[in-house]
């Protein structure tokens, strides 16, 4: 294979283009169909590539095509360059419609409860036709919104095991995760010395997909413990708090989902999780927007101001 190929003109983004819809529709025809083409003009395109690159890139079956391994590795840079135009032309349109760039964040909301809306807040009243979009995804995808240029930056919980080559962390403080009940929960006027305690509560567990799930498991197993029998499973925080408010369940969330809802409170009882990092996430190589700068300085200045909260909160 001459490498020179793939930078001598043919390979076209509408190209690039199609291989991420084929990708993503698993039959050339369901391809044609997105691409308001006929499925010739996919199936041309689609062997216009495989000439070019000199490899299969699908190979064909009874129920439609699935990528080689050619096609999945082309397929995987494909969705980078396809998002990187995207987001220059969204760029590009909102900086002309009112002057300044859009920005697009990921979180997780139960990871930046409280750092998060309080830049939107704070960015808004002083930027108020800045443009923020706010992405919430399970961590893996948004690391991969992230390298792809689909977002511009991430709030929230810094991944483990530590920093990525491609990737810039920015540590802005420590969230530790406490039991978070209903305000005047039966719990809260009796004595508790740890979570054997409260075995024959309600309790609402994270996913069994998350990281803090895998560490609240974990917390169990190192007490000798069988997860409690009565078990919610929910990561959705509108839904996870009203069965809080309605019940006597108990949930280990981040402490300030708690500590700063006046209908929460968080027992004094502490767990031996591995504490949130919480902070900022950014591709390493690649140089923030004038707008992305300006949300990141909010949420800095709003960090500074949740670690005193944090300290007190403590027991």
């Amino acid at each position: 294979m001459n490498v020179d190929h793939f930078l001598d003109g043919r390979l076209k983004l509408r190209h690039l283009v199609l291989l991420t819809v084929v990708a993503d529709e698993g039959t050339l025809v369901g391809a044609a169909k997105a691409m308001h083409v006929t499925q010739p003009v996919v199936t041309r395109s689609l062997q216009e590539m495989e000439t070019i690159i000199g490899a299969k890139l699908f190979a064909r079956g009874p129920r439609g095509v699935r990528p080689t391994q050619y096609g999945d590795i082309l397929i995987e840079h494909a969705r980078v360059v396809v998002g990187n135009v995207q987001a220059a032309a969204g760029r590009i349109q909102e900086l002309q419609r009112v002057g300044m760039e859009p920005v697009r964040v990921g979180t997780i909301l139960a990871g930046a409860h409280l750092l998060l809306p309080q830049t939107l807040i704070r960015l808004k009243k002083a930027h108020p036709h800045l443009t923020v979009s706010v992405v919430e995804a399970m961590p893996e995808e948004l690391a991969l919104q992230l390298s792809r240029g689909e977002v511009d930056v991430l709030v929230g919980r810094i991944p483990s095991p530590g920093p990525s080559a491609a990737l810039r962390h920015v540590r802005l403080y420590e969230e530790p995760v406490r039991l978070v009940v209903r305000h005047q929960h039966p719990c809260l006027g009796t004595p508790t010395s740890g979570i054997e305690d409260l075995m024959d509560l309600p309790w609402i567990l994270p996913g069994r997909n998350s990281q803090l799930r895998q560490e609240i498991d974990e917390l169990f197993e190192r007490r000798g413990l069988p997860l409690p029998a009565n078990v919610i499973e929910c990561s959705t925080i509108l839904t996870l708090r009203t069965v809080l408010l309605e019940t006597d369940a108990v949930a280990p969330l981040p402490m300030l989902i708690g500590a700063r809802d006046p209908l929460l409170a968080v027992l004094p009882l502490g767990l031996d999780t591995v504490p949130r990092e919480i902070g900022i996430t950014t591709v390493a190589d690649r140089r923030p927007s004038a707008s992305t700068r300006l949300l990141i300085k909010e949420i800095v200045a709003v960090a500074r101001e949740t670690d005193p909260v944090l300290s007190e909160s403590r027991p």
